[in-house]
C-alpha cells in the first residue's frame, strides 16, 4: 500500500478548476451532435489555453502537466462531451508530439512542439490501415529512400490509412510506414523496417477531407490517402538514425498512452452515469415512490456507484506510476480493458433505469451520446477481445515472470548454464507458490503476511489467497502448454480475467488508505471488492473447468466449497445505492471529478436542481403523507392533499411553496424532447438548433 496515489500540483489545480471548467460551460453535447463539431469559440479557447499541448514540456510552449493531471482533464472533459474529450486527448496521447518528445530530434522539437502547443498545428497519427488492424506490423504504408538531383537524400512515401482521429482537419500527419533503402543510403540495411515520420498536410499527393461516421459520433476520424508524396529523410522522427525504430516508438508510447485516455474517458463515463442515474431515481416519481426506493433500480444503481469509485481509484493509481516514469505495458491494457468495458455496462444500467428518458434523443438527453459512443472505445487502440486475450496475460505472463523471460533470454544465447540456473530457480519458485497456494487456500488467506489492520483486512487476506492462486495456475499453465499458451485464448482470457481484477482490488484498497481510511467510504470500497473478488472466483471456475482432470475434479470441487467470495449482498448494494440517491459528500465522493452544471437551462443543470429540491422536500412530504395514513387528511391528488394540509397547519405556506417548486422541478427534469416532422427529418438540424439555443424548454412533451 506504499504505492504512490499522486495529488495534482496546484498549477495543475487551478487548471483543472478553472480553464477545464470554462471550456466544458461552452459545449453541449447536442449542439455538437447536431453541427457535427465543436462551436468555433471552444476551438478557439482550445487553441488559447493550450489544452491540445499538456504533455508538451513548458521551454517548447505547453503546459508540461503530469500523466496524472492529463488524465484528469480528459476524465472531466469526457463527463461532458465525448467529441470534447477526443479532440484535446488525442493529440495529448500517442501521436506526433509524444513521439517527438521521447525521441525527435532538438531540431524537430524547436520546429513543431510550439505550434502543436498552441494549436497552430492539429496532428493525427496514422497507423491503421484497411489491411492492419490489431496486426499493426503488417502495415502496407512504404517508404523508400531515394537520392535527389540536389544529391540530399528523400522518402517517396505511398498510404493508405483508415479511422485516424483527427485525420481530416490535420496539418501534421504522424505516419507508420515500413521503409525500404534499396541502396543502403542511409546505412541501416536495405530494409530498415517500421519507421515514423513527420508530413505536413498540405504536400502534393496527399488527400485528406473525407470523414467515417463511427456510429453518428461525429468527432473527426477519417482515411488518409498518400500517392508519391516526397519529404526529406530528416522528416523521419529522430533523424536518420531513428530509422527502423518506429515499432518501438509505438508499443513503447502505446503503453503509456494507453493507461491515460480510454481509462480516463471510461471512468468519466461510468462516473457521470452513476451522477444522472442517481439523481433521476431520486426525482422520478411511481407508484407514489421514487423509482430509487425500488429495489430492482437499486442493483443497478449500487453498480454504478461502486465502479465508478473502483475506477476512480484505478485510474489514479495508474497515473501514479506513469507520473514516475514507468511505461506499464500489462497495467495500461488492464486498465483500457475493463475501464471501457465497465463504461459500456455502466451506460446500459443507467439507460435502464432511466428508460424512456434515456432513448428519446434531443438536448435533454444525457445519455444516449455516451450509450452509442461505448462500443468505440472497445475498439480502439487494441480492440478489446485481443487486448483481454493476448496483451493482458498472454503476453503479460512472459514479460513479469521472474524466471521465463530469463528462460527465453538463455535459450535465444545458447547459453546452457544461464538456462540451467534459471530453470531451476523456476521449479523452486512454483513449488513455493503451490505450498503457499495450498495453506492460503486452507486458511482462506489467514496465514497471509502483510494483511495489516483496518476495515478492509479480510479483503487484503483474500486478495493474497487470490494472488498465491493465480501464480501457481499460471506457472502450471505455462509448463504443461508453453509456448501455445499463448493461442489458447479462452483460457489466457480468464487469467487476464483474474490480474484484472486483482490489480482493480489492488488499487480500490489502495485509495482508501489514501484518502484516510474514512469509514464512510467503507461500502464503496466493500462493495467495490466483493465484486471483484467475485469476478476472479469465475475466472478460476473457468480455468479448474479447462485445465485437465485434477484441476476440473479436486481442484474445482475445493474451489466451489471454499470461494473467494459471493458478491455484494443486497444490503451493501442498498448503502451504496443510498449514497447516489442523495445530495450530499457521499455522491460527491463517488462522482468526483465530473463536471456539475449549474444552469438550469440544461439538462444536467435541470436535473441537478431537482434533486436538491426533492431532498429539501422530502421531510415536508413524508409529513403529509404520515397526516394522510393516519387519517387526519383525506387520501387525494398531490396538490388535493398540499391544500388540505396547508389550510390544517401540518405545514406552512414557506413548506407548501417548497413543496410545489419540487414538484414542478421534478416535472421539468423528466420531461423529454420531441421535434416537428420537418425538424426530425432534418436530423434535428438547423431549425431544431436554433430552438433549443433560444428555447431551452421549447419543444418537449411529458
Amino acid at each position: 500500500m506504499s504505492e504512490p496515489y499522486p495529488e495534482l500540483s496546484a498549477v495543475e489545480q487551478a487548471f483543472v478548476d478553472g480553464p477545464v471548467e470554462q471550456l466544458c460551460a461552452m459545449v453541449r453535447d447536442w449542439d455538437v451532435h447536431v453541427t457535427k463539431d465543436l462551436p468555433p469559440a471552444a476551438w478557439d479557447f482550445i487553441r488559447q489555453e493550450r489544452f491540445l499541448g499538456m504533455i508538451i514540456p513548458r521551454e517548447y510552449g505547453g503546459l508540461g502537466f503530469s500523466p496524472s493531471c492529463n488524465s484528469a482533464v480528459q476524465a472531466k472533459l469526457a463527463t461532458r462531451c465525448g467529441v470534447l474529450a477526443t479532440v484535446v486527448g488525442v493529440p495529448n496521447s500517442i501521436g506526433p508530439a509524444e513521439l517527438l518528445v521521447h525521441y525527435g530530434t532538438e531540431e524537430q522539437r524547436a520546429r513543431y512542439l510550439p505550434r502543436l502547443a498552441s494549436g497552430a498545428d492539429i496532428p493525427c497519427f496514422a497507423l491503421t490501415e484497411p489491411g492492419a488492424g490489431s496486426d499493426a506490423g503488417k502495415i502496407r504504408a512504404s517508404g523508400v529512400v531515394f537520392r535527389g538531383t540536389d544529391g540530399a537524400l528523400y522518402l517517396r512515401l505511398n498510404w493508405e490509412k483508415r479511422y485516424i482521429t483527427l485525420g481530416a482537419i490535420a496539418t501534421l500527419l504522424g505516419l507508420a510506414f515500413k521503409l525500404r533503402d534499396p541502396e543502403n543510403l542511409l546505412e541501416r540495411g536495405t530494409n530498415p523496417g517500421i519507421t515514423c515520420a513527420l508530413i505536413p498536410a498540405g504536400l502534393p499527393g496527399i488527400t485528406q477531407g473525407h470523414r467515417h461516421d463511427p456510429l453518428g459520433v461525429p468527432f473527426v476520424n477519417s482515411p488518409l490517402w498518400g500517392h508519391d508524396v516526397v519529404v526529406p529523410v530528416d522528416a523521419i522522427i529522430g533523424g536518420a538514425a531513428q530509422a527502423g525504430n518506429g515499432w518501438r516508438m509505438l508499443m513503447e508510447s502505446l503503453a503509456a498512452g494507453r493507461g491515460i485516455s480510454l481509462p480516463a474517458a471510461g471512468t468519466g463515463g461510468v462516473k457521470a452515469a452513476a451522477r444522472v442515474a442517481g439523481a433521476y431515481a431520486a426525482v422520478r416519481q411511481q407508484f407514489g415512490l421514487p423509482i430509487g426506493a425500488f429495489g430492482g433500480i437499486v442493483e443497478p444503481l449500487a453498480r454504478l456507484g461502486g465502479w465508478a469509485y473502483m475506477l476512480e481509484a484505478a485510474r489514479r493509481y495508474t497515473c501514479g506510476g506513469l507520473d514516475g516514469g514507468a511505461k506499464p505495458a500489462v497495467v495500461s491494457a488492464i486498465m483500457k480493458y475493463n475501464c471501457t468495458e465497465l463504461s459500456r455496462k455502466a451506460v446500459g444500467d443507467a439507460m435502464d433505469i432511466l428508460g424512456g428518458a434515456a432513448i428519446s434523443r434531443g438536448p435533454r438527453n444525457l445519455l444516449a451520446s455516451g450509450y452509442a459512443a461505448a462500443p468505440i472505445g472497445i475498439t480502439v487502440e487494441g480492440a478489446n477481445i485481443l487486448t483481454r486475450t493476448l496483451m493482458i496475460f498472454g503476453q503479460g505472463a512472459i514479460r513479469c515472470h521472474p524466471y521465463a523471460i530469463r528462460e527465453i533470454s538463455a535459450l535465444q544465447a545458447d547459453d546452457a548454464l544461464a538456462f540451467d540456473a534459471a530453470f531451476w530457480a523456476h521449479i523452486g519458485h512454483v513449488v513455493r507458490n503451490a505450498f503457499r497456494a495450498l495453506l492460503l487456500s486452507v486458511t482462506r488467506g489467514w496465514l497471509a503476511g502483510g494483511a495489516g489492520g483496518g476495515a478492509l483486512r479480510r479483503y487484503r487476506r483474500r486478495l493474497l489467497w487470490a494472488s498465491a492462486s493465480f501464480a501457481f495456475l499460471a506457472d502450471t499453465a505455462m509448463v504443461r502448454h508453453g509456448g501455445a499458451l499463448k493461442r489458447m485464448e479462452q483460457l489466457t482470457g480468464r487469467f487476464a480475467d483474474v490480474l484484472s481484477w486483482m490489480y482493480l482490488a489492488t488499487a480500490t484498497m489502495r485509495r482508501f488508505e489514501a484518502e484516510g481510511r474514512r469509514s464512510a467510504d467503507v461500502p464503496l470500497a466493500a462493495w467495490a471488492l466483493e465484486y471483484a473478488l467475485l469476478q476472479m472466483q469465475t475466472a478460476f471456475d473457468g480455468l479448474y473447468a479447462n485445465m485437465g482432470w485434477l484441476a476440473a475434479g479436486p481442484l474445482a470441487a475445493w474451489s466451489r466449497l471454499n470461494s473467494l467470495g459471493s458478491g455484494p449482498t443486497d444490503a451493501l448494494g442498498q448503502r451504496v445505492a443510498d449514497m447516489l440517491l442523495q445530495p450530499g459528500p457521499q455522491r460527491d465522493v463517488i462522482t468526483t471529478g465530473v463536471y456539475r452544471c449549474t444552469n438550469t437551462a440544461e439538462a444536467a443543470g435541470r436535473l441537478e436542481h431537482a434533486l436538491q429540491l426533492t431532498a429539501q422536500a422530502s421531510g415536508l412530504l413524508r409529513k403529509v403523507r404520515s397526516a394522510v395514513r393516519s387519517g387526519q387528511l383525506r387520501k387525494g391528488s398531490a396538490q388535493q392533499e398540499l391544500a388540505a394540509a396547508l389550510q390544517q397547519g401540518i405545514i406552512s405556506s414557506a413548506d407548501a411553496e417548497l413543496l410545489r417548486a419540487a414538484e414542478a422541478a421534478q416535472d421539468d427534469a423528466t420531461q423529454v424532447d420531441s421535434f416537428t416532422l420537418d425538424e426530425y427529418a432534418m436530423g434535428g438540424n438547423a431549425t431544431a438548433l436554433q430552438l433549443h439555443m433560444a428555447l431551452p424548454e421549447v419543444a418537449v412533451v411529458a
